[in-house]
């Protein structure tokens, strides 16, 4: 008995120790990275503390309309987007555009060690940076500060719902995302209280009175679809769409998944009743 309370010790501290690591394979991520921002990119950096800067990507909204002469500057809605801890900003310029073709700006957010960005990622320190973001955008004279959304994927969820503690958001969009980092705990054997970013998603969600939108594959394995409908249960306002396809295949129906999206954002209200100039009436 001793031996065998010795060995899961060992395996406790092993696994307290590299979860850092399991969660944030930032290794894998950065070796598909993009030589320069493209080149309708304003990189948008903020320091850290220890040294470093860890820089975004801010793509302003872009009219696709038929020129019909000189438009005054309009104030616009951002969205703020939360990758998977495998993925870059680089691999998510094509959901930029997708938002921008809607009328959005929208702000690709980088984790700390991804990328061209300084420092080591945890739930506090992406949090805590994803804040002074928000603050950096909501500043700008381009940006209607009353609607900045937050969208995650995977554990880019968790960054968002982490952001709604600090920040109110306008809408959450969350694809592919646990309920929280701290259930998976006993699948490894180990007690919860041992997870140092635990991304508890589910306590933060039953507090938003905005448009939330969950979207999750029937058959994904890493992130299994009953963490989603435990989220959604949370919320009864939120809207879970449930499609095919496993984590890595999400979205199995890209016309589904863009037709959610653009109705989330038309449900965003506008906080003086009116709306974008030029833009199409909510349905």
């Amino acid at each position: 008995m001793l031996v065998l309370l010795a060995l899961y010790v060992v395996w406790c501290v092993l696994l307290y120790t590299l979860q850092g690591w399991m969660l944030f394979p930032r290794h894998l991520a950065n070796r598909d990275m993009l030589a320069a921002p493209p080149a309708d990119a304003e990189p948008l950096r903020i320091d850290i503390p220890g040294g470093g800067t860890v820089e975004s990507w801010f793509f302003p909204w872009r009219d696709v309309r038929p020129p019909d002469g000189p438009r005054p500057a309009e104030r616009r809605g951002v969205v703020m987007f939360f990758h998977g801890n495998g993925e870059l900003i680089d691999h998510n310029v094509m959901l930029a555009d997708f938002y921008r073709r809607l009328g959005w700006h929208t702000l690709l957010f980088e984790f700390r060690g991804y990328g061209r960005s300084a420092g080591t990622p945890s739930e506090a320190a992406l949090a805590a940076d994803a804040a002074r973001v928000y603050d950096l955008l909501a500043a700008r004279p381009d940006v209607d500060p009353r609607r900045i959304v937050f969208h995650g994927r995977s554990i880019g969820g968790g960054v968002a719902f982490s952001l709604a503690r600090l920040r109110r958001p306008s809408a959450v969009i969350a694809e592919s995302t646990f309920s929280s980092v701290a259930s998976f705990a006993w699948r490894y054997g180990v007690p919860p209280l041992l997870v140092t970013s635990p991304f508890r998603s589910d306590e933060v969600i039953g507090t938003l009175q905005v448009p939330i939108l969950l979207m999750h594959g029937r058959d994904d394995r890493v992130v299994p679809i009953a963490q989603a409908r435990r989220l959604a249960a949370a919320n009864p306002g939120a809207r879970l769409v449930e499609m095919g396809g496993d984590h890595n295949s999400f979205p199995s129906d890209p016309s589904l998944y863009a037709r959610e999206i653009e109705a989330l954002l038309n449900r965003v209200p506008w906080p003086d009743g009116g709306r974008e100039p030029g833009s199409v009436a909510p349905r």
